[in-house]
């Protein structure tokens, strides 16, 4: 049974619309059991939608379209690839982690589940609409349930958290727009229409034609999207609502927060890359320094941190500037090893915000200094808190290792061939971010579970219960088979990677397109790649690898 994408799109909302209608259900248990079926379901879609998927294409999948204002050549269009194949896990996953996590002594717990299930269809949206007026209408519907989640359920400063947070992310959608309207305008300089299409618009950039004489404009056009994705990475220097957020949120808010900065991130392949060639490749060194910065002041500012709640969201700093640094290193590795890193950075980070959350739940403060000698007195708390900060750290074995590692590889190759204007100095200043990630995440366990006890004793400070430790488990599960298996995240998303790649280091006419025929047997050769000799077939059913070719070629051959 086929699944329309908008099904697993719109579902949460639905649930969100029936628990505020479903007025007759009074006790918080029922209520909760309610959201938890809701995001179940959801989960459940979002696995039949991605089993038919074919992992080998990097064509849009799912896809629906239906005018929305025709006057203006905007759709509601959307549909899914091997990008957003795990960020559409990602969100369903720690959505349904969230609502089993969320205590039943919440306040308005009707309310708050309402605002959780809306900012996951939000999301959901996000990453797979195709019309770029659809993508705004959902990148800024997150701005409303995460603006009451926390200012109504979180801390002292809560208000300012809040503000913050919208203040900075509203910016930059500003700056967003602007962009979005300008290359529509571009569209229909080139083609006489005006569309908001990106497979449109990049089966036009991919010809050749569409940034023909207007060089400088792609350029501000890039930043003016690229501000926008920066603020929602966050990418240094747009990072200071992170911390407040984070700090005076729910145990939800962190996590919600750690799906949602992929937004950003996931911004830059989906539209940055494919969009804007030759401004991608102009300004890779910017934003490898961005990212370098970003991994190193993040790592550096959470050492100093006292709240565990902050020292993880200058933790997400660094690791996203991971993100950034796999991606623009503009190579096969790095590329694929930041697409993995936005997963994987999703389920350690929420592990742990998890586990913090707990600890603030029973005791009323996230200051590390306060706690002392946890580990004998909880010890399943204390393993489940290891493992997690094990997967941060990026320990061979687990999930952290495999992105970082990949994205320091890409980003020093790159930079070791002298492309596209980077250094290697990037890749070796960023490894120091994952020594600093150690000596931050060691001396919080060291403070908080060695050392003499300072909690006082009763029934609140027993080992956590197997029940509520189930989320955990769930997660720490996701980091031992990211880090031992990573082919099985890898498969679903190499041919839309590397597609994405060759879309923004190739030379113009040799470009894949998502307008590609997929019933086309035959190998485009986009471009000699320097480092691997990989090439991507239009409409492939898998990635080719062959031979490296002796200077830049564009053939067509049957596959027999």
């Amino acid at each position: 049974m086929n699944v329309p994408l908008s099904a697993l799109i719109w579902f949460p909302a639905i649930g969100a619309l029936l628990l505020q209608l479903l007025g007759f259900v009074k006790k918080e248990k029922d209520i909760k059991s309610i959201a938890v079926l809701f995001t179940t379901v959801a989960l459940g879609l979002n696995l039949a939608v991605l089993s038919k998927s074919n992992s080998g294409t990097y064509l849009f999948q799912a896809v629906e379209s239906v005018s929305w204002i025709e006057n203006l050549g905007i759709r509601y269009l959307v549909g899914y690839d091997g990008i957003s194949f795990w960020l559409t896990v990602l969100t369903t996953l720690m959505t349904l982690i969230i609502v089993v996590a969320t205590p039943d002594t919440t306040k308005n717990l009707r309310g708050f589940f309402g605002l959780v299930l809306l900012l996951e269809t939000a999301m959901l949206g996000s990453f797979c609409a195709l019309d770029l007026v659809l993508f705004f209408s959902f990148f800024e519907l997150t701005l409303i349930p995460m603006f009451f989640l926390v200012s109504l359920w979180g801390g002292p400063n809560r208000n300012k958290a809040a503000a913050k947070f919208v203040i900075y992310t509203f910016a930059g959608s500003i700056f967003m727009l602007v962009g979005i309207v300008a290359l529509a305008i571009q569209h229909q300089k080139v083609t006489g229409q005006l569309d908001f299409s990106i497979i449109n618009i990049q089966a036009s950039v991919a010809s050749g034609k569409f940034w023909a004489n207007a060089l400088q404009a792609q350029t501000l056009i890039f930043w003016a999207l690229a501000l926008g994705f920066m603020v929602k990475t966050p990418a240094f220097p747009f990072h200071s609502w992170i911390g407040d957020t984070y700090a005076e949120s729910p145990t939800a808010g962190p996590i919600l927060s750690s799906v949602m900065v992929k937004m950003g991130s996931y911004g830059f392949l989906r539209f940055c890359l494919p969009l804007f060639p030759e401004a991608v490749q102009s300004q890779a060194p910017v934003f490898m320094a961005i990212a370098t910065i970003g991994i190193l002041y993040g790592a550096l500012v959470a050492i100093a941190q006292t709240d565990m709640r902050r020292m993880i969201a200058y933790s997400s700093l660094s690791h996203m500037g991971f993100v950034l640094l796999g991606i623009f290193s503009l190579s096969y590795k790095g590329m694929i090893g930041g697409s993995f890193q936005q997963f994987s950075h999703g389920i350690t980070t929420g592990l742990l915000v998890i586990l913090v959350g707990y600890l603030v739940e029973k005791h009323g403060t996230g200051d590390m200094n306060a706690f002392g000698g946890l580990k004998a007195k909880m010890p399943l708390f204390a393993g489940l808190f290891l493992l997690g900060m094990l997967g941060s750290v990026g320990l061979p074995t687990t999930n952290g290792f495999i992105g970082e590692f990949l994205a320091l590889m890409g980003a020093y190759e790159t930079g070791a061939r002298g492309l596209f204007g980077l250094s290697p100095g990037f890749a070796i200043a960023s490894g120091l971010g994952v020594v600093l990630g150690a000596v931050y995440l060691f001396v919080m366990f060291q403070k908080v579970f060695y050392g003499p006890v300072k909690v006082t004793e009763g029934p609140d400070w027993q080992d956590i219960p197997v029940s509520k430790a189930l989320p955990a488990f769930v997660l720490v599960f996701f980091v031992f088979v990211g880090g031992l298996y990573p082919n099985l995240f890898f498969g679903p998303m190499e041919a839309s990677t590397q597609a994405t790649r060759l879309m923004a280091i190739s030379e113009a006419t040799k470009r894949p397109s998502w307008k590609d025929k997929p019933e086309e047997v035959t190998i485009r050769v986009a471009l000699e790649d320097p480092m691997q000799g990989q090439y991507i077939r239009a409409g492939s059913e898998r990635l080719i690898s062959s031979a490296r070719l002796h200077g830049n070629v564009d053939e067509k051959r049957e596959i027999r």
